[in-house]
């Protein structure tokens, strides 16, 4: 882990086309910073999101929880920040954060579920994923 306690970091900045009419980062956009971030996660750890796809095992989101608490805007500095633990024996949960830089202001809290699928049945993550190779 980082000297922040968190497992992976992305730095990241607002587009002009990623806001609404209000002049703010429209909340869907939250989730495809959240998602890039775990690919690149997965990517840093030697985990190959779309050559599991190709071998018929995918990693799938089965839920998602996301607590707004402060708007980004055009040009906005931010990172955002990944812990990942396991809950029962099919659940990987990633803990996100999105803050913006430099002042640490929360942004945004999520949770992301996510389950494994292999053939198209769910089967339990180390079925597919070396687990220690996660940060499990």
């Amino acid at each position: 882990m980082n000297r922040n306690n968190h497992l992976f970091e992305l730095e990241l900045s607002v587009r002009d086309y990623e806001l609404d009419l209000q002049g703010i980062v429209n909340n869907s956009i939250y989730q495809n910073y959240l998602e890039h971030a775990r690919h690149e996660y997965l990517y840093s750890r030697d985990i190959d999101f779309a050559g599991l796809h190709e071998e018929g095992k995918d990693l799938m989101i089965s839920r998602l929880e996301i607590d707004y608490k402060y708007p980004l805007k055009s040009h906005d500095q931010f990172k955002v920040t990944l812990n990942v633990r396991r809950e029962g024996h099919l659940k990987i949960v990633f803990d996100q954060t999105i803050r913006r830089i430099p002042d640490e202001k929360l942004i945004v809290k999520a949770q992301v579920f996510g389950v494994c699928l292999e053939q198209g049945k769910l089967v339990k993550p180390e079925k597919i994923l070396d687990l220690e190779q996660l940060g499990l």
